[in-house]
């Protein structure tokens, strides 16, 4: 049995890992790009297809290795896991199987709020940290984990568009403004752009300008049919110059060399889910270097999150040199830092 894609079995929990766990063959390979996504309860189950057994029970797994590693950042559990699973290991990095790629720039473009949309956001930033510290000290913070990540969801919609918070907001959006001054001089010259988000309904607001402004466009999310047919008429039809994606619905399985330049609207927590959307068009085939905006708003929770993942990635990296989302890991002083 081979298994592509095998991070998809990454929560053993699902029925789509319990089916796959049920598979018997003589011998098994997984393949992937991104091993570990979130934490190394991905890699157990990975393991728990591969070799039944082979890294212990779960409880096992949690206690020797997934809490000595990710919470106590013990450097030798950390470095017998990765004498344990090494030999199962067979990492083939791009620049080395595809050495005449071209190469691939990623840059930050930043932008500043308007007075507007400042006020808008502080407004709710600040009512979101009163009702953080109401729910950890009503249930302490493990408890008040999703009510932090609904709060910072609020406020990374606001940096995109305070639309997406309150509808009957009347005002502009910095983000939006840097995205349309880039991408129509790109237009222009010929090229083709992706453009990814989190949020479908920033992607419905990108939608209605290109409608306002008359230019083409491809649309895909998680609930779009016909994938395949709108991929296709992307890549064949000169008129449309840019993809509208989804970065859940269009981060695995497409290959779209026919663009060169890709747009991330906003961060994710996990940098390799963007990687994976990059990849889409870094990739074997494409014969233009490629250049990829991440937008972000100065001194927001983008900021923060951008700050976080960087001081996040050592624990993967130094494992498989991989990398880690930061959410799940996320502790009170990381709040903090993110509110102040």
């Amino acid at each position: 049995i081979i298994l592509d894609e095998s991070q998809q079995i990454k929560n053993p929990s699902t029925r789509i890992a319990k089916a796959v766990y049920s598979l018997k063959a003589k011998n098994k390979l997984v393949m992937t790009g991104t091993p570990i996504e979130n934490n190394l309860v991905e890699l157990w189950s990975q393991f728990s297809f591969l070799n039944p057994g082979f890294l212990g029970k779960f409880d096992f797994f949690k206690n020797n290795f997934l809490k000595k590693i990710s919470e106590e950042k013990d450097k030798e559990k950390m470095l017998a896991l990765k004498n344990m699973i090494n030999p199962f290991l067979l990492m083939r990095k791009k620049k080395l199987v595809a050495k005449e790629l071209p190469e691939k720039q990623i840059s930050i473009l930043y932008c500043e709020m308007n007075e507007k949309q400042r006020k808008f956001y502080e407004i709710w930033k600040n009512k979101i940290r009163e009702e953080i510290k109401d729910a950890i000290e009503e249930g302490g913070f493990l408890n008040a984990k999703l009510k932090i990540l609904q709060g910072l969801t609020r406020l990374r919609q606001i940096c995109n568009h305070p639309k997406l918070v309150d509808e009957s907001y009347i005002g502009s959006s910095s983000k939006i403004d840097l995205i349309f001054d880039q991408i129509q001089e790109i237009i222009e010259e010929g090229h083709k752009i992706l453009i990814f988000s989190s949020f479908i309904g920033m992607l419905k607001i990108v939608k209605e300008k290109f409608d306002v402004l008359n230019i083409d466009y491809s649309y895909l999310d998680g609930q779009s049919k016909n994938r395949q047919d709108i991929v296709n008429e992307f890549i064949e039809n000169e008129k449309k110059k840019i993809f509208l994606i989804s970065i859940k619905a269009g981060g695995l399985g497409l290959n779209l060399t026919v663009a060169d330049y890709v747009f991330i609207i906003d961060p994710w927590w996990n940098p390799a889910i963007e990687m994976q959307a990059i990849d889409r068009v870094h990739r074997i085939g494409q014969k233009k270097n490629v250049f990829v905006y991440k937008t972000i708003v100065k001194d927001s929770v983008e900021e923060k999150i951008i700050e976080l993942q960087e001081s996040k990635k050592e624990l993967i990296e130094n494992l498989i040199s991989s990398e880690e989302g930061i959410f799940k890991n996320l502790n009170q002083k990381d709040i903090d830092k993110i509110f102040q």
